[in-house]
Formats: C-alpha cells, sequence, structure tokens
C-alpha cells in the first residue's frame, strides 16, 4: 500500500435520486411493504360494509361536503367515478353541475404519467377507460379548481393511500397553481401514518363518513 491510501471500501452511496430528493431504498422498500399490507387490510373491512351502512355513511359524506365546497358558475371541480366500494358521489356530482360547475373526471392517458381531466355531465357518453374505469368519451379537457380525492386510508397528516399507482401525487405535483385537494372516504379509513415519502402530496382537507373534518396542519 502506498503512502495516502487508507483502503477500505469506497463510501456508500446506497441512495436513489428521486426527482432530485435522496432517498434510502431500503426505506422505499419497507414502507412499500406497509402500505401493501394496509391497502389489503382497509380494501377488506371496505368491502365488508354492508349495502345500507355504505348508502348512510355515503350520504352523510356528501352532506358534509356540501357545507365545504360551493359550486358555482365556472368553478371546475374534479371528483372521480367510483371503483372497489369507494364512496358514490354521484349525486352531488350531478347537483354540482346543475349549479353550474364544471365536473371533471381523471383520464389516465398513459400509464405512469400524470392524469388528465375530462368534463362530465349526467348522461354524458362514457368508455371504458384503463383498467376498465369509466371516463367521458368526449368531454373537453379543464385543469381542476378543486380535487376531491378518494381515500383507501388516510393519516393524522392528511397524507393520502390510494391504490397504489402514484397517479393523483405525480398529478398534483404539475399543478401551479395548486387547487384545494380534499380527501373524502369512510370513517374506519384512519391511520396513524402512511410512512410520508418526499413525493407524497398531502390532502388540504380530510372529509369522513361520520362527519369528521381535518385540515392540514
Amino acid at each position: 500500500m502506498q503512502d495516502g491510501e487508507t483502503g477500505g471500501s469506497a463510501p456508500c452511496m446506497a441512495h436513489l435520486l428521486i426527482d432530485g430528493t435522496p432517498v434510502d431504498p431500503i426505506r422505499m422498500r419497507d414502507v412499500a411493504r406497509f402500505r401493501a399490507a394496509e391497502r389489503a387490510r382497509l380494501l377488506e373491512a371496505r368491502r365488508h360494509l354492508s349495502v345500507p351502512r355504505r348508502a348512510e355513511e355515503t350520504q352523510n359524506l356528501a352532506a358534509k361536503l356540501e357545507t365545504l365546497v360551493a359550486p358555482q358558475q365556472g368553478m371546475r371541480i374534479a371528483v372521480y367515478w367510483p371503483i372497489r366500494g369507494e364512496p358514490d358521489l354521484r349525486d352531488w356530482m350531478a347537483k354540482a353541475h346543475a349549479a353550474g360547475a364544471t365536473i371533471l373526471l381523471p383520464v389516465v392517458a398513459e400509464k405512469g404519467a400524470p392524469l388528465s381531466f375530462r368534463a362530465w355531465q349526467p348522461g354524458c357518453a362514457m368508455a371504458r377507460g384503463v383498467w376498465n374505469i369509466p371516463v367521458p368519451a368526449r368531454g373537453a379537457e379543464g385543469v381542476p379548481d378543486v380535487v376531491i380525492s378518494p381515500l383507501l386510508g388516510v393519516d393524522d397528516a392528511c397524507f393520502r393511500l390510494g391504490n397504489g399507482g402514484g397517479y393523483y401525487d405525480r398529478t398534483l405535483a404539475q399543478f401551479d397553481p395548486f387547487p384545494k385537494v380534499i380527501g373524502v372516504g369512510f370513517s374506519n379509513c384512519l391511520i396513524p401514518t402512511i410512512f410520508p415519502m418526499p413525493w407524497d402530496i398531502p390532502m388540504d382537507t380530510v372529509v369522513l363518513s361520520d362527519g369528521s373534518v381535518r385540515d392540514r396542519l
């Protein structure tokens, strides 16, 4: 060994750069495993809600949402088409449309890419999108002022646990100005933490079917 050489291993650079942020891959793996287990548990619990209880809780949720969002002419509100037992807000969407708001539904144009949003109204032609989720067949695209996002889970800091595709976070990150983001879910979807990663974007407000509302601190 020559003078000035210390030997040993090279410095550990065991991290990933995601959007310019270093992320420990071991932590990322562990968080992914935790979230997968929580998604399975929460989805199973949601599936076990009876039809009458689901309808009652959805009605409670929609009534609370009406006190927080006042649809009016010119407002653009992104909602969602309910899948996998999500709260069905289509009646609320119809009322918001009747009040003059433009209702937008998310469209997956390309897997792994940000969502686009297409105008919806009651009775409009629908087509099967990615994963067979119905989307407006011919609606004009728009940028929402308010985004209402379904929650599979949500933590105390208003970070959302969704279906795992990362579409909402990827989409919200590109908006400027940022829309108001409201997460909606059943009352049993609360968890202490989702162990947020650098790319996770918290909801501004969370509305649950027991009538509770929490705002991001």
